[in-house]
């Protein structure tokens, strides 16, 4: 079907928002770390609005209501990861059952009507916005922050530098595992000797 590519994107973007939690320990959910940030979202914040969000989108948007309460009853680290990784990974499996007339149906996005392709744009889009924040957090907060979409900072810097790519967790069932355990990422080089900087005169 071709639009099995956007349940594809869905199904990474999972576990990369997953894999940013678990960057996080369950002390710093509730530090705002910059003086300026008591107006925005602390980590705790993020994840409750994550699961709200989507939840709210996939129920009124896309139909698919998966039967469980968007948030965990205990606000602790590892049950938002729980929680998230079962309630996303029931809608995926429903994705992946929807034909192609279900995809370009228009219905209400807010107040406007757009194609449910389109709203699945967005959905990830929005998503990948709010792990953003998280990862901005994580560096305030002066936390090692693992590969997202490619090479970061921590895993060597650039890739012309030969910089890896290291997931925290290469799934989501060895990330529940691991971190059940107290966490097992993937070691990280740090930043090596290179700036980590496209600029030819740095």
């Amino acid at each position: 079907m071709e639009y099995d590519f956007l349940v594809d994107t869905y199904d990474s973007e999972r576990l990369k928002t997953l894999n940013v939690w678990s960057m996080f320990r369950d002390e710093d959910l509730t530090i705002r770390p910059h003086p300026l940030l008591g107006r925005d979202r602390n980590p705790l914040e993020q994840m409750v609005h994550q699961c709200l969000s989507e939840n709210k989108w996939f129920c009124n948007m896309f139909d698919i209501d998966v039967g469980a309460p968007p948030l965990p009853g205990r606000e602790v680290r590892l049950e938002f990861i729980k929680r998230y990784a079962e309630d996303s990974g029931k809608r995926l499996v429903l994705l992946r059952t929807k034909e192609k007339v279900w995809w370009e149906q228009k219905v209400f996005f807010f107040d406007v009507k757009k194609t449910r392709t389109w709203i699945m744009v967005r959905r990830i889009a929005h998503t990948a916005h709010h792990r953003a924040e998280m990862t901005t957090l994580l560096r305030l907060l002066g936390h090692q922050v693992h590969s997202v979409y490619g090479p970061s900072v921590d895993t060597g810097g650039l890739p012309d530098n030969k910089a890896l790519t290291i997931y925290a967790y290469p799934d989501i069932d060895s990330l529940i595992e691991g971190e059940s355990r107290g966490g097992s990422k993937r070691a990280l080089p740090g930043p090596g000797d290179k700036p980590s900087t496209e600029r030819p005169d740095a």
